[in-house]
C-alpha cells in the first residue's frame, strides 16, 4: 500500500531537482560570460546539489514500498539512509567552501567581474530561500526526515549565493578580502547544518528514542484498564514511524480473549494519543 504522505514528499524532491538544474545552467552561463568564478563556482555546487535531492527522492519511493518477506518492518529507513548520503554531500560542499575560501584569502582574483553575476546570485539565494520554506513545510506536514534534510540543503544553498553576491560585489568595488572571510562564514554554518543532519541520522540507525518520550507511551500503556504493571518498554524509530515493545503484567485469571482485548486497547490508544501504527505487546501473568 502507497503512503500517501511519503507521495507527496517526491513533489519537494522534484522540485529542488528542477530548481538545481535551472539555477546551475544559468549560473555557468552567466558566470562565463561575466567573467565570475564566484558564480561559475556556485553554479557547480548546484550540480552536485542534484545528486543530494535524487538520493532523497530516490530514498522517499523506496520508504513507500510495503513490507516484504526481507523487509518486515517495511522500507521507511530508506529515508535515513537518504538523509545520512544528503548529509555527507552537505558536509563535503561546506568544507569545500572553506578551503576555497582559505585559498582565496592568500591568492586574491583581481579580475573586475560584471555586477550582472551578483544580481544572478541574489536572485538565486531568493529562489532557493522559497524553496527550503517549501520543503520545509511539506516534511514537517509528512513527517519526512529525508525532505527535511533535502530543506536544510536548499537553505544552505541560498546561503552560498549570498555569499556569492558578497564576493562579487566586494570585488567589483576592489574589496578582494570581502569574498573569503565570507565564504568562509557560509562554510562553517554549511558544515553545522550537515553535523545536525548526520548527528540526527546515526542517532536513528543506532536505535536511539527519545527517553521523555518513552515515559510518555508507558504512562499511557499503565493507564489501560487491566494493565496491572509495564514491567518494560522499549522503542526506536524506522524513518518516520516508531515501533514499540512492551511487556506488561495482566491478573493471571484473565482468559486468552480478555488479555488479547486490553492488548488491542493498548494499539488503539497508542495510535490515537501517539501516532504509533506498530507496537508489539507481550502479556505475563501479575
Amino acid at each position: 500500500m502507497v503512503n500517501k504522505d511519503l507521495k507527496k514528499g517526491e513533489k519537494g524532491a522534484w522540485l529542488s531537482i528542477g530548481t538545481y538544474i535551472f539555477l546551475a545552467s544559468i549560473k555557468l552561463l552567466v558566470g562565463y560570460t561575466a567573467g565570475s568564478s564566484a558564480l561559475s563556482a556556485d553554479g557547480l555546487n548546484n550540480l552536485t546539489d542534484v545528486v543530494a535531492s535524487v538520493a532523497v527522492l530516490i530514498g522517499i519511493k523506496i520508504a513507500q514500498k510495503p513490507a516484504d518477506e526481507n523487509h518486515k518492518y517495511g522500507h521507511s529507513r530508506a529515508e535515513t539512509i537518504a538523509s545520512l548520503l544528503a548529509g555527507i554531500i552537505i558536509f563535503t560542499v561546506g568544507l569545500q567552501v572553506i578551503i576555497s575560501s582559505v585559498q582565496l584569502f592568500f591568492n586574491p582574483i583581481l579580475t573586475k567581474p560584471n555586477i550582472l553575476a551578483a544580481f544572478i546570485g541574489l536572485f538565486s539565494a531568493v529562489v532557493m530561500f522559497f524553496v527550503y520554506r517549501f520543503n520545509k513545510k511539506l516534511s514537517k506536514q509528512i513527517g519526512s526526515k529525508a525532505l527535511y534534510s533535502a530543506a536544510q540543503d536548499n537553505r544552505a544553498d541560498a546561503l552560498v549565493s549570498l555569499g556569492t553576491v558578497v564576493g562579487i560585489t566586494g570585488a567589483y568595488f576592489g574589496i578582494v578580502w570581502l569574498d573569503p572571510v565570507t565564504a568562509a562564514i557560509v562554510g562553517i554554518i554549511i558544515c553545522l547544518t550537515a553535523w545536525g543532519i548526520l548527528k540526527d541520522t546515526v542517532y536513528e540507525l543506532t536505535d536511539g528514542f527519545e527517553a521523555n518520550e518513552l515515559e510518555k507511551i508507558e504512562e499511557t500503556i499503565s493507564k489501560t484498564p487491566g494493565v496491572e504493571f509495564v514491567k518494560d518498554i522499549k522503542g526506536r524509530l524506522s524513518g518516520n514511524q516508531p515501533l514499540i515493545d512492551a511487556t506488561i503484567f495482566v491478573d493471571p485469571s484473565l482468559t486468552i480473549n480478555e488479555s488479547h482485548e486490553i492488548t488491542e486497547e493498548i494499539e488503539k490508544r497508542l495510535l490515537s494519543l501517539h501516532n504509533i501504527k506498530q507496537a508489539h505487546i507481550h502479556i505475563e501473568p501479575f
